[in-house]
């Protein structure tokens, strides 16, 4: 199975994880879903429980808010990864109040290095007004880095807009 990162960016509700889902299971099962949010209230674990439900049978699912290079080292080479999402990953370091530019630079790293076909997932923030409180501010400043760094290693990035993928790598 080829070793190939694929990056999927796009806005809330842009089909980035379902779009995601269909590239992974393109490849022969078993898949591997690392999944980073955390249900701190019955809307997000209705959301979970959502995504869930759509994977259906073939999936393992391993919760990694936080150890995602951890999590990614668990899984043998060639299984094919789906990583949803990174901009989670992050706002849970930050929340942690976590190095997240030393987390973010080891993390991009063994991204650039897949042992199979791998898949991850995050949101585009960039694209909207300049958040009005320093906190949001240094958020979309680092997933902004964050996705700057996973982009640059990865084979091929695509943008996710109405559901419809466009490839920029």
């Amino acid at each position: 199975m080829p070793e190939k990162l694929t990056f999927l960016l796009g806005g809330a509700r842009s089909g980035k994880s379902a779009h995601a889902e269909r590239l992974v299971t393109q490849h022969p099962a078993p898949w591997t879903y690392i999944a980073t949010a955390q249900a701190y209230d019955e809307e997000m674990r209705e959301r979970i429980d959502i995504h869930r439900a759509r994977r259906g049978a073939g999936w393992h699912t391993i919760d990694a808010p936080l150890d995602l290079t951890g999590a990614l080292g668990s899984v043998p080479d060639g299984v094919p990864v789906l990583v949803d999402c990174l901009t989670l990953w992050l706002s849970n370091h930050m929340l942690a109040d976590h190095d997240v530019e030393a987390e973010s630079s080891s993390l991009a790293g063994l991204l650039a290095r897949p042992r199979g076909p791998w898949f991850v997932v995050a949101n585009e923030v960039g694209l909207g007004i300049v958040p009005d409180n320093a906190l949001g501010r240094r958020f979309r400043d680092a997933a902004g880095r964050l996705n700057q760094q996973v982009a640059a290693g990865a084979d091929e990035v695509l943008f996710m807009v109405a559901g419809l993928p466009m490839k920029v790598k």
